[in-house]
């Protein structure tokens, strides 16, 4: 049986790339390809859409979670930005509605296996900073890459990083820290999403690096995400869970 599935967001360069995938793939029926300005509870009403794949901007991901959940489909978020309280409450509705759902910082699965990588060197190398660099169109930062990966390393390590003494001349020069991870970020043409996770020791340093030249990286992650949403109990953070 394949899954009527609407695409919120369907004229970005993501949108259209992932309503381009959906419709080859077998296991899936598009049913609307929605955009700015269109009614997103009245088309999941209209076409009886049973996921929903949200790519639009963290200004509008939230409010979107809420009526994807509150119209009983599944929601699929590949837009990063949201809040770590605004997800604890996206996660609490679909457990009230018995409704799997996923947000997914990164559909690259690359990048996840890298976000795990980085958890595993954490265990023995503390001393850990990010630097990540998108286009310049992209709304937010630092990344929801770069987060995701500052969580599962604070999660993951044993020690704090050593903490010395700083003056930052230009505000900001350190960047920012997540989970007292520092994060950099980069907006210049020529990149679609990069991330750098640097690890400093005793007489040497560990780089993990992952790059998405073309956003077809991301759509194997996408196809895996819709194909898995409708069996899951309730919202998972993070696509690498799906990987056990």
């Amino acid at each position: 049986m394949t899954a009527r599935v609407i695409v919120n967001g369907a004229l970005g360069k993501m949108g259209v790339l992932a309503c381009t995938t959906l419709q080859q793939h077998p296991d899936f029926e598009l049913v609307a390809q929605l955009s700015r300005g269109d009614d997103l509870r009245a088309a999941i009403a209209d076409t009886r859409a049973t996921i929903v794949l949200d790519l639009t901007r963290a200004d509008s991901a939230y409010d979107n979670s809420l009526t994807i959940i509150e119209s009983g489909a599944h929601p699929v978020i590949g837009t990063s930005g949201l809040l770590p309280e605004q997800i604890a409450h996206l996660g609490a509705l679909c457990e009230q509605q018995k409704l799997g759902g996923i947000i997914a910082p990164n559909f690259s699965i690359g990048a996840v296996l890298m976000m795990r990588f980085a958890a595993q060197a954490a265990r023995y190398l503390p001393d850990v900073e990010i630097i990540e660099a998108h286009h310049q169109q992209k709304f937010d930062a630092p990344s929801g890459t770069a987060m995701k990966t500052a969580e599962l390393i604070g999660e993951a390590r044993r020690s704090e990083r050593e903490k010395t003494p700083e003056h930052e001349l230009i505000a900001g020069a350190r960047g920012g820290a997540h989970h007292g991870v520092p994060i950099h970020s980069l907006r210049l043409p020529g990149f679609v999403a990069k991330q750098d996770v640097i690890f400093g020791t005793l007489g040497e340093t560990l780089t993990l690096s992952h790059n998405s030249i073309d956003r077809i990286s991301f759509m194997p992650g996408v196809v895996l995400c819709c194909q898995k949403v409708s069996g899951l109990g309730g919202l998972y953070y993070g696509m690498e869970q799906l990987f056990d």
